[in-house]
């Protein structure tokens, strides 16, 4: 018998005139019972006795070669292929289905579990990636700003001699820039010295919450930018302003020049001005953040006295030299070389 690699779109037709054959006896193989499982049916039901009629014929190198039947069931097997007719009742089809290992519906159960843990896999896995380009974004973003940021100071203050520093070296620019610089702020403090202290304050107080980030465990360039802006918007509209027109009343409430005017300045200081200063600082901070009044008023009520108190551990010794050695347009300087120390303590 030639073999048969393909079979031919099954048709059932009268063979005409055929030649008496010999009857082929087949070789059964034996069928693993692991793979063929034997439905038998309810004694109360009852199949019908007719016998299939037709032939299932096929082509093959121009002859017709009879595939030859096992049983008289509707399952047939040739080489470990499975046969079913189309006249096969629903019981018969769905025991030819279970002989290749699996019924139709836990086929597809199977392939549709394997297909939902493999998207659920890919999604996660998309999730995973999408965070870490997030964050490399992020991270690139805030280097950006910090990088910037250091070097246009950098080289602001390296830079205040270059109109006339022609033929200078490297010691005697170095030499010479802090002292230049200083004569340039005391010039802006003289041409308008509110701006002045507005901008020393942004800085500190940004840099100073950068600082607080920091300390909180946050690596150098994954910093909340938000929360450095607002700390920054708070400092140079509010705290530079304010404390350059708080220290001029300060002066005009107390203008006596005795030894004791000092120590009253430092209580006045610590306990009206910081009071007011506090509760500004923390409830505008709370709009910026989109809270609600009652929230703020809540925290404002809930950290109001121990914040007060706190900075009573460093304020006092900083404003005797506050208000007994530094001039009243340099205090806003000072106060802010102690102020990056103190942002840094509010803002954990």
């Amino acid at each position: 018998m030639a073999s048969i690699h393909a079979i031919a779109p099954q048709s059932f037709l009268n063979v005409p005139n055929p030649k008496p054959r010999k009857p082929i006896t087949p070789h059964p193989k034996p069928i693993s019972t692991s793979n063929l499982y034997t439905l038998k049916p309810p004694k109360t039901q009852s199949f019908p006795s007719r016998k299939p009629t037709r032939v299932l014929t096929s082509v093959a190198d121009h002859h017709h070669d009879v595939i030859p039947v096992q049983s008289s069931d509707c399952v047939d097997q040739q080489e470990g292929m499975v046969v079913s007719r189309a006249e096969c009742e629903g019981v018969e089809s769905e025991l030819a289905s279970q002989v290749g290992g699996f019924g139709a519906s836990e086929g597809s159960l199977s392939f549709e579990g394997a297909g939902g843990f493999g998207s659920s896999s890919s999604g996660v896995g998309n999730e995973r990636g999408n965070e870490e380009f997030y964050r490399l974004v992020d991270r690139s973003i805030n280097a950006t700003i910090v990088l910037a940021a250091g070097s246009f100071a950098l080289t602001k203050l390296l830079t205040i001699d270059q109109d006339y520093w022609h033929g200078w070296t490297i010691y005697e620019i170095l030499r010479y820039a802090p002292q230049h610089n200083w004569t340039a702020y005391e010039e802006a403090l003289k041409a308008n010295p509110v701006l002045a202290k507005m901008v020393i304050s942004g800085v500190v107080y940004s840099l100073g919450d950068w600082i607080a980030q920091c300390f909180e465990g946050k690596p150098l360039f994954e910093f909340d930018r938000a929360r450095m802006f607002r700390s920054g918007l708070v400092g140079f509209t509010l705290h530079g302003s304010l404390s350059h027109y708080y220290y001029q009343i300060c002066e005009e409430l107390f203008p006596f020049q005795g030894w004791w005017v000092v120590p009253v300045k430092v209580a006045f200081d610590q306990t009206i001005w910081a009071a007011i200063w506090n509760s500004i600082y923390f409830t505008v901070l709370g709009f910026l953040r989109l809270e609600s009044p009652i929230n703020i008023y809540s925290e404002l009520k809930a950290t109001f006295w121990p914040m007060l108190t706190a900075g009573w551990k460093l304020w006092p010794f900083a404003h005797l030299v506050t208000y007994g050695l530094i001039p009243v347009e340099q205090r806003l300087l000072w106060v802010d070389c102690v102020e990056l120390i103190w942002v840094t303590i509010l803002s954990t």
